[in-house]
């Protein structure tokens, strides 16, 4: 009873706080008729990217804005640096980056190379598998001088193709939201900083002023990295979500695993303590009135249902932003299962030897 009656307050706490994370209230639309004069120097990373650079392209091709892009050709073994060509933008240029060296992650490298050849006041760090709707660049621009930043950022739509995509990747949001909570990212006089590397729009005399890349060369989570090296010179950052900012790929339940089990154990510092007093905050707050509402007495499965309710609650935002049934809610415990075995890969990857894995390359801890 009293474990019952525990978790549900701590739902009607974390619904009623004042950060709310669970809302869905920093959230830009793009303007399809916005223009800018302003010039964007755009930086695509691409490794493997056959697929999805085409859609990316075009999608650039539709910002009404004079730019620079830059096709950051990281090695790929596939047509990746083809199809880029055959776009026949008269702005676009493919870089081919150099064999990566120690101490960089690949993203990094590639960013940095491009970053040498960066010219103008605003730089554009864009995935390869991410298409901004027509004016989001130049609606990205004004939001930034409107309020006064100097990096703003924005969480990808998913492409919601596929059950495991339209299920779990708002549900990635809605806990990426809970572990950096907007509304204190975006206070200047908060030290929580995040960004989601997928959309970074970030003024050029910021990234000089911070040391370019290689100030985070090694960063395994390279976005929020990023945030916390603006902040902590002063400048100010913005990130929100948009659905005029989309993925391209659809996430299987593989992509999904890999992605979180990618950064889960950096997240926590790489320590085992962090990860089982995680992991127990995880259990309680979302297995417990589950496993309650399962197996307790009548009272107390009264209490717990409660809390499944107030737990199902915070999801709705994220559910209707994604034009998703809200009654995906009552799944959070299954779902947060999922994302603590991920991150149990992640920690048993790192005890064998290897730091974080992606696109093909393994990184050794440090």
């Amino acid at each position: 009873m009293i474990l019952a009656s525990l978790v549900t307050i701590i739902w009607a706490i974390l619904l009623l706080m004042p950060d709310r994370p669970w809302r869905m209230r920093e959230a830009l639309r793009s303007k399809p008729e916005a223009t800018s004069g302003q010039r964007v120097n755009v930086l695509i990373p691409a490794r493997n990217e056959e697929l999805v650079l085409p859609r990316n392209l075009d999608a650039l091709s539709n910002q009404r804005l004079p730019m620079q892009i830059w096709v950051l050709n990281d090695g790929s073994t596939d047509r990746t640096r083809e199809v880029a060509l055959e776009a026949r933008l008269h702005n676009l240029a493919v870089l081919d980056i150099p064999v990566l060296p120690l101490g960089w992650t690949g993203k990094l490298w590639a960013l940095e190379q491009g970053f040498g050849r960066v010219n103008g006041d605003w730089v554009l760090l864009l995935d390869a598998d991410i298409a901004l709707a027509p004016g989001m660049l130049p609606t990205l621009l004004a939001a930034a001088e409107r309020e006064g930043l100097d990096l703003i950022s924005i969480m990808a739509s998913p492409a919601r193709c596929g059950f495991w995509d339209r299920w779990l990747m708002p549900v990635f949001i809605y806990f990426f939201k809970w572990l950096y909570p907007f509304h204190r990212a975006n206070d200047p006089d908060s030290r929580v900083a995040a960004a989601a590397g997928g959309c970074v729009l970030v003024r050029h005399e910021v990234l000089v002023a911070i040391g370019g890349f290689a100030a985070l060369r090694d960063a395994v989570i390279d976005d929020c990295t990023l945030a916390r090296l603006v902040k902590k010179q002063g400048y100010r950052s913005w990130i929100g979500v948009s659905r005029s900012v989309v993925m391209l790929r659809n996430h299987s339940l593989r992509d999904i695993w890999h992605m979180v089990a990618r950064t889960a154990f950096t997240q926590l510092h790489y320590s085992y303590l962090a990860l089982l007093v995680a992991m127990a905050g995880l259990g309680f707050v979302f297995e417990a009135p589950l496993l309650l509402l399962l197996s307790g007495p009548g009272l107390v499965r009264l209490m717990a249902g409660g809390a499944w309710l107030l737990m199902t609650l915070s999801y709705v935002p994220t559910a209707r932003y994604y034009d998703e049934s809200p009654l995906w809610g009552f799944l959070l415990p299954i779902a947060a299962f999922l994302f603590f075995l991920m991150s149990v890969h992640s920690a048993l990857r790192y005890a064998s030897g290897t730091r974080t894995r992606w696109k093909g390359r393994s990184y050794r801890p440090t």
